[in-house]
């Protein structure tokens, strides 16, 4: 019998910064080399920029920290589906509504052509930490076209930003804007053709879905969410923790720092969504903290993570709550790829994004 006294010594090797502190893409043996080729261009295979603001700077720094980021992202994005070649057989219209606030929300509908009978639907909120960027962004019209190209009708929703061109606007506005959106497709179901209705985002985004869905059952409205699909959830808020903290709790956040997104960044959109600090424990603000009760009777969901992500594990913990509150649930994790990879890097990671797309698709045909 072999004792522990025997068997030969092991080195263990810790994942990206906690193995190694200087780990960053290039260094990092578990990136995708596709990926890479994508992120060189933009000097991004490196560390992420320590921003010159930080949380406790004033409310100026921090608003025009926040323009400057998402022109960078907004670049970016846009690079990466520029030269593609047009998704045809998708008709493209906008509605404006009348939020719950009395601000007007304008909603992107895309959807197949020619294609007759009630359809499953997806109500897609964008990502950007819920501070930047837009649904009229060209990343997000492709995604929208790519989707309605598969089959179903596609409602992107303009909601406003904490910050940025279509901000300062902070929690709940942006979450009112997109339960607002949810109320206006459940209400014109038979005028749209609308079979199912799933929610769905990426990042901020996926906060946002996560929380909407929440906010459904709250309400008594969960008639109007069969499904939800959540990608790279950016949903804890707790990137100021302390290092011991997130090592204890949310070991991504250290293990993946400054791979793409930084703690130091997401602690600044954190500051501009909830600038009192009141919300940090609220699951409609943050649904990390989403109680056992919260979750329970919910609908089916899938929760993508990215290997190569600060905030995976904060998307792996919420999977885990939803099944121990007996939600029908599907974790699944895109490896070698960073924080939200597989759907901005449509040109360098075209099988990824293709099944990324596939897998909402199917979810929402599926319920």
């Amino acid at each position: 019998m072999t004792t522990p006294q025997d068997r030969p010594a092991v080195s263990i090797s810790l994942p990206g910064r906690l193995g190694d502190p200087a780990s960053d893409f290039r260094s990092d043996r578990r990136t995708d080399p596709r990926m890479l080729e994508g992120l060189t261009p933009f000097g991004m295979d490196r560390h992420v920029p320590a921003p010159a603001t930080g949380p406790d700077d004033t409310l100026e720094d921090r608003l025009a920290f926040a323009v400057e980021a998402e022109g960078g992202f907004e670049g970016l994005f846009a690079a990466n589906v520029e030269g593609l070649p047009e998704i045809a057989g998708v008709d493209r219209t906008t509605e404006t509504v009348i939020g719950v606030d009395g601000n007007l929300i304008t909603l992107h509908i895309h959807r197949p052509s020619e294609v007759s009978g009630p359809l499953p639907a997806v109500v897609y909120l964008h990502g950007g930490g819920m501070a930047l960027l837009s649904a009229a962004g060209p990343l997000y019209l492709r995604v929208y076209d790519e989707l309605a190209a598969t089959g179903l009708i596609v409602v992107g929703v303009e909601f406003r930003n904490a910050a940025g061109k279509l901000g300062p606007h902070p929690f709940p506005a942006g979450l009112n804007d997109c339960f607002s959106a949810l109320e206006w497709v459940g209400a014109h179901r038979e005028d749209l053709g609308v079979a199912k209705i799933a929610v769905a985002g990426d990042s901020g985004g996926a906060n946002l879905t996560l929380a909407v869905t929440i906010k459904a059952k709250r309400e008594g409205r969960l008639d109007l969410v069969d499904g939800t699909y959540a990608l790279a959830p950016y949903i804890s808020g707790v990137y100021g923790w302390a290092v011991q903290d997130k090592a204890r709790e949310l070991p991504s956040l250290i293990e993946n720092d400054d791979h793409f997104i930084s703690s130091a960044v997401t602690s600044v959109l954190v500051s501009l969504y909830d600038p009192e600090g009141l919300n940090a424990r609220n699951p409609l603000a943050w649904p990390y903290f989403a109680t056992k009760e919260d979750l329970t009777g919910l609908p089916p969901h899938v929760i993508s993570t990215n290997e190569i992500d600060p905030v995976r594990d904060e998307g792996l913990a919420y999977a885990r709550n939803l099944a121990r509150a007996g939600v029908n649930v599907v974790s699944r994790t895109v490896n070698g790829v960073c924080h939200d990879g597989e759907l901005i890097f449509a040109t360098a990671l075209p099988d990824l994004h293709a099944a990324a797309l596939k897998d909402i698709h199917d979810f929402t045909a599926g319920l």
